[in-house]
């Protein structure tokens, strides 16, 4: 794939979905259902990459752009994670100014909701790709109940899931659904 056509598809991502996840629909709309350069497996390898590893959760854009053409792609990636920073900055100074304005207000909680219907549509195809077995669908399960329930940190609940996994693995009681 042409460099320049990842860094926009990249940045198409980036700027409709401001919240580091939010954009997985977009880039997995583009590059895994329509320009077939990444597969969901590598999408969900680049997000365990990006949350096992400190700095923005919207960093996987890096390893998105790594996975489909190596270091230029990450060095796309990396410029389509920053650009929208340059566009923002200066908006969000002048929105900030009018934040009383009850129009202003509507939009900005129509971009949240909008965001978090992203994400929702996002999850689906990761969660056919990692639900893979009895193990990760409980590991699943009581993630979520306890980011819903508790204030645990969620890199506690990664480093549990990921010891789970990995005891589970060991023990050999994983065993491949479908």
């Amino acid at each position: 794939m042409n460099i320049f056509l990842l860094y926009l598809l990249l940045l198409k991502g980036t700027v409709t979905a401001f919240a580091g996840l939010a954009s997985l629909p977009v880039i997995q709309d583009s590059l895994v259902a329509h320009h077939h350069v990444l597969t969901d497996k590598q999408l969900n390898e680049a997000v365990v990459i990006t949350r096992s590893s400190p700095g923005p959760v919207g960093l996987y854009i890096v390893s998105v752009g790594y996975f489909v053409a190596g270091i230029p792609g990450a060095i796309a990636g990396w410029l389509a994670m920053i650009t929208p920073a340059g566009i923002m900055i200066p908006l969000v100074h002048f929105v900030g100014r009018r934040m009383e304005n009850p129009r202003v207000r509507s939009v900005l909680q129509c971009v949240v909701i909008a965001s978090a219907g992203l994400l929702l549509a996002a999850a689906i195809p990761l969660a056919r790709d990692g639900l893979t077995d009895p193990v990760t669908i409980g590991i699943a399960l009581v993630s979520f109940g306890l980011l819903l329930t508790t204030k645990i940190d969620t890199l506690w609940i990664i480093l549990g899931a990921a010891i789970v996994s990995l005891s589970a693995a060991a023990l050999g009681t994983m065993v491949q659904l479908g």
